[in-house]
């Protein structure tokens, strides 16, 4: 029995061993990754940590978003043994309420943010308590070196680099990337410390159409507009007409793009693409250029007007002043509302309505910035008996300033329908250009002869005689159109006899221009026409813009060198 029992108990250890051996065979081979992977989670966390977004340029090169070096404080609350006054001191050092310190730490976990994006002072003395448990990392906060500069373009992001307006959020995608992390561990004593990041490549630039010298010259000339008349909001866009690149855009009031959040709703709207209003007599490039492209009237046509009103629909409408026989040209020079009236009913409203549309009345203009809308003019089908009255003089219509001066901007480049754009380019971190705005050519709408004979109508608005005189300039011709609309209040749904939209849009130099401007002010006290009110803060915008373009004066002007620059 000895023997038996000396040969199992020799077998069992034999097998014991060769069961150990396995065992650490395949502790030490087959599953050693495995293995120190849950070894590296259980001592190792991984954190994601915010990386650089791409800089956001003007058309020259300076910087109106970039990115700043800050730290975060964060806990981990394995090894965190905070008593009241330790507390106290942290508290007192992130200049925070100690309860929203205790908050923030979780009872359990292995990190926890305490405060992100600390001032160097703060972060200087949060280490200076020396606290176990806590560590920094360093995150990229955006900062915007302008202020309110261009705040309705370039937008803002969150505290966590989420994009929330303009082209912070249009092109996001661009200017992120997928995230960085950070791999967070403790040492043999329990105290946190990073054992590296892994941060990805930097997002990509984005380059811009605007000039921040035309955006201060806008915003300058806008805020003294909204002093002198004590308006509610203003409006101004500069655009190249041929091209459709946004020089400037400007909405008042504005914000502060570093201090986003304490912004109210008004301030972060902008109206330029986002607030319709009926356009009043600007909407009159409708039936001027209708009426020429269909050869129904010429600028000599003669129209009797000197009744002061006109029945539309069993409703009269009435000139502002009375007027004998007028042109068509004169029509349009002294805004004649019983004139236009006249030629809207010769042009029919299935051919109104079609000419708006084709200077894209009621349709979005496509512009690379969140929030447009389209405005609308309605199909004919919907007309009322009164529409054919109230259409061509830009009543029962809504549209964005954006809209009203791309339509203008059609007659300035000979023809054709634009879409207007902010981004330039978007150029990646090794230089290469991912994204060009390229040629715009834009598509033909009416003819380069219709286009030069209503240029030179709205040139001698600008003149002696004309609703826009306020708008000219010494040295260079300026073409464009005077408005005056009253609001509707929300209230009664009628038109308000307080509360009016003034505007002015135009181009200049008339004959080959180099931008078009539409200025827009809303609920101006003390005057109400566009002439007054508006036209002046286009002269000054563009006086200053052609001083700074270097754009030599034009004592004689030459004729119809309208595409010269196509």
């Amino acid at each position: 029995m000895s023997r038996k029992r000396a040969i199992i108990l020799h077998t069992a250890l034999i097998f014991s061993f060769v069961m150990v051996f396995l065992r650490l065979t395949d502790l030490m081979i087959f599953s050693h990754e495995r293995l120190s992977e849950r070894a590296k989670q259980q001592h190792i966390k991984i954190e994601d940590i915010q990386v650089r977004r791409g800089v956001i340029l003007d058309r020259r090169g300076r910087e109106l978003a970039l990115n700043l070096e800050l730290d975060s404080l964060y806990c981990d609350p394995a090894s965190l043994s905070l008593d009241n006054e330790d507390v106290r001191k942290l508290a007192s050092a992130v200049e925070k309420e100690p309860k929203a310190i205790l908050s923030k730490i979780p009872n359990d976990g292995r990190f926890a943010w305490i405060e992100r994006k600390l001032e160097p002072s703060a972060a200087e003395r949060v280490k200076g308590l020396d606290i176990k448990g806590l560590g920094f990392l360093t995150e990229a906060k955006r900062y915007y070196p302008r202020g309110e500069l261009a705040s309705h373009v370039v937008g803002f992001v969150g505290i966590d680099n989420q994009a929330l307006e303009g082209i912070e959020l249009q092109y996001d995608t661009y200017l992120k990337t997928t995230g960085g992390k950070v791999f967070l561990g403790r040492d043999a004593s329990g105290r946190t410390f990073s054992s590296g990041v892994d941060i990805e490549a930097k997002g990509n630039n984005i380059v811009l159409t605007v000039d921040e010298v035309l955006q201060r010259i806008v915003e300058k000339e806008l805020d003294r507009a909204m002093q002198e008349w004590r308006a509610a909001a203003a409006t101004a866009i500069m655009m190249d007409p041929f091209t459709g690149e946004i020089l400037a855009l400007a909405n008042k009031p504005a914000y502060d793009l570093n201090k986003a959040g304490r912004a109210g709703d008004s301030e972060r709207r902008n109206r330029a693409i986002t607030d319709c209003y009926e356009p009043g007599s600007t909407f009159k490039i409708v039936i001027g250029a209708g009426a020429l492209e269909e050869k129904i009237t010429r600028p000599n046509t003669l129209f009797d007007v000197s009744k002061g009103g006109i029945n539309a629909g069993g409703k009269t409408i009435r000139d502002v002043h009375k007027y004998g026989v007028l042109t068509f040209q004169e029509v349009i020079q002294k805004s004649s509302n019983v004139g236009s009236i006249m030629v809207g009913m010769r042009l029919g409203k299935e051919r109104i309505y079609k000419y708006a549309k084709l200077l894209g009345i009621g349709d979005k203009t496509g512009i690379d910035l969140p929030g447009e809308v389209s405005g609308w003019i309605f199909p004919t089908e919907r007309w009322s008996g009164t529409s054919i009255g109230a259409i061509p003089i830009g009543q029962e219509v809504a549209v964005t300033p954006l809209q009203i001066l791309r339509a203008y901007s059609v007659i300035a480049n000979g023809g054709f329908l634009v879409r207007p754009h902010v981004v330039s380019r978007i150029v990646a971190p090794d230089g290469r250009v991912l994204v060009s705005s390229g040629e715009n050519e834009g598509r033909r709408v009416i003819s380069a002869k219709t286009a030069g004979a209503f240029r030179d109508i709205l040139k001698t608005v600008v003149e002696d005689g004309g609703t826009g005189q306020n708008a000219s300039i010494n040295g260079n011709e300026v073409a464009g159109k005077t408005g005056t609309a009253q609001m509707i209040n929300p209230v009664t749904k009628r038109y308000s006899r307080e509360k009016y939209v003034s505007s002015f849009v135009g181009f200049v130099p008339a004959d080959n221009p180099r931008f078009s401007i539409i200025v827009v002010v809303y609920e101006p006290k003390g005057q109400i026409y566009g002439g007054v009110v508006a036209a002046p803060v286009f002269r000054n915008i563009a006086d200053q813009a052609l001083s700074y373009m270097d754009v030599p004066r034009e004592d004689t002007p030459q004729r119809n060198p309208l595409l010269v620059r196509r």
